[in-house]
C-alpha cells in the first residue's frame, strides 16, 4: 500500500488496472473517475487463454502454462466468491463511488 501511495503522492494524472480490491480501495479516494471491466465469465476465460508470458511471475512459459488450470478455476469462481477479488468486492467499491463512473458489460 505505500507504493501505491507514493506512486499517486508523486503524479498527478494516472491509471491503474487490476483485480486487487484493496489496492483499488486504497486508490479510490484520489480518483476522479472509475471504470469496471466487467465483460462476463466467458470473456475473462477466453483472455487468460490469450494471456502472454508473465515473466515477473514464472521463470518460463511451461511454468506459467501448468499454472493454466489452476487459473481458470480461480476465474470461473469469480461471481461466487467474497473475497476482495471478487465481484461481491468490486460491484461494492463501483457502486460506492461518488464520482464519474462507467460500467462495461
Amino acid at each position: 500500500m505505500a507504493d501505491l501511495g507514493a506512486f499517486i503522492d508523486k503524479h498527478p494524472a494516472w491509471v491503474i488496472e487490476g483485480c486487487y480490491g484493496d489496492l483499488a480501495e486504497a486508490a479510490l479516494p484520489h480518483c476522479s473517475e472509475l471504470i469496471f471491466l466487467n465483460p462476463g465469465l466467458e470473456a475473462c476465460l477466453a483472455n487468460n487463454k490469450r494471456r502472454p508470458w508473465e515473466p515477473h511471475k514464472y521463470t518460463n512459459p511451461g511454468e506459467q502454462d501448468a499454472m493454466f488450470e489452476n487459473l481458470q478455476a480461480w476465474v470461473s469462481t469469480y461471481y461466487q466468491r467474497m473475497d476482495s477479488w471478487s465481484y461481491a468486492a468490486h460491484r461494492r467499491l463501483f457502486d460506492a463511488f461518488q464520482g464519474r463512473k462507467t460500467e462495461h458489460t
